[in-house]
């Protein structure tokens, strides 16, 4: 009797033991979540709730007439037209660098385009996912050309203006430790208080992207020319749109949406003369025209979806032509791999 109560007892604790085990086989892993379907909110929707810079000129920045222009913008409106149908179905969603990435955490906006470095304490411990690089950019430091500064290296003791948030305080505290020399921070919370300040001479520097002080002076008509650029280049900053981690099926929506801009020009299609290669016997230009190899179904967005990109949208150089050339700046690294740049892209297949 005793033998069959103490087989019975171990087979209860076996079999708890056993459901224990499969409740823990089914249940997630502590700390993660479901997948948000983001492609689906989007569709729901309606419309693309994208986060932008809130005044870069050539990047991101609303004209005269309050309708925004510029390379990031260009970007979120083809990510509208490959999921929607519509380049216009757009909400830009201005953000300090404070603000963007808890902005994108908490689904306020669908996906972060602006000026933006991919770094990897940004990424894994922040739960995003950066899908590539639209900008490839270096971080330079302007000065007041009244200053007399010409080189990084004059700038031991300095007072830096630099936005809390952003990789240009840091890189340039790399800079200064590198080379053995000291500055004084001075946090400033928006880009147009620093610029004013570089114009006023109220700091010796404030770091920032090269292109982003061509932006500067393309919008400061008679003080354009008050503040100088120094010749070192101190760090390689990748500008790339990034989501939310977990979400795959949306990063591949994202990337992809990126790589169909430099493939249309790198097969030399426009959004004026898209239709000329519909009967093109390329296989590429088939795949990219929708007209074979079905590569839109998995991700979810249309065999079509890079036809409808580059009707409305162009080609890599149509976007770049429209927003960064005016401003003075070469296309330089930020050209296709076949003329000596950095954008390669995987082939659609």
């Amino acid at each position: 009797m005793a033998r069959a109560r103490r087989r019975r007892r171990w087979s209860g604790l076996l079999a708890g033991a056993a459901a224990m085990l499969l409740a823990f086989a089914a249940a997630p892993p502590a700390g993660t979540q479901t997948a948000a379907d983001t492609l689906g909110a989007v569709r729901a929707r309606g419309i693309l709730n994208c986060g932008v810079a809130p005044s870069t000129a050539g990047f991101a920045q609303p004209d005269s007439r309050g309708v925004w222009r510029g390379i990031d913008v260009d970007f979120c409106r083809a990510l509208a037209a490959a999921v929607l149908g519509d380049a216009d179905k757009v909400r830009f969603a201005p953000s300090t660098p404070q603000q963007r990435f808890a902005m994108l955490q908490s689904g306020e906006i669908d996906v972060l385009i602006r000026q933006t470095t991919w770094t990897l304490t940004r990424e894994a411990p922040l739960g995003l996912a950066f899908a590539g690089t639209k900008f490839h950019g270096g971080q330079g430091s302007p000065v007041n050309r009244a200053s007399g500064i010409a080189s990084a290296r004059q700038l031991d003791g300095a007072t830096v203006c630099a936005q809390p948030g952003t990789t240009t305080e840091p890189d340039l505290a790399d800079d200064f430790r590198a080379n053995n020399m000291r500055f004084t921070p001075v946090a400033i919370e928006t880009a147009e208080e620093i610029r004013a300040a570089c114009v006023a001479g109220h700091c010796d520097v404030y770091p920032t992207g090269a292109s982003a002080l061509a932006s500067f002076r393309a919008i400061q008509e008679e003080n354009a020319e008050r503040c100088a650029l120094l010749p070192e280049i101190i760090s390689k900053e990748l500008l790339g749109p990034a989501v939310r981690r977990g979400d795959w099926r949306w990063f591949d929506i994202v990337r992809w949406t990126y790589f169909t801009l430099p493939t249309a020009e790198d097969l030399g299609t426009t959004s004026q003369d898209l239709d000329g290669f519909a009967d093109s016997r390329n296989p590429e230009v088939q795949r990219f025209m929708g007209r074979s190899g079905g590569l839109g179904r998995s991700p979810g967005f249309g065999n079509d979806f890079a036809v409808r990109i580059g009707r409305q949208l162009g080609s890599c150089g149509e976007v770049s032509e429209s927003n960064i050339a005016p401003l003075g700046i070469q296309r330089g690294i930020n050209d296709l791999w076949t003329r000596g740049g950095l954008h390669h892209v995987p082939p659609m297949r």
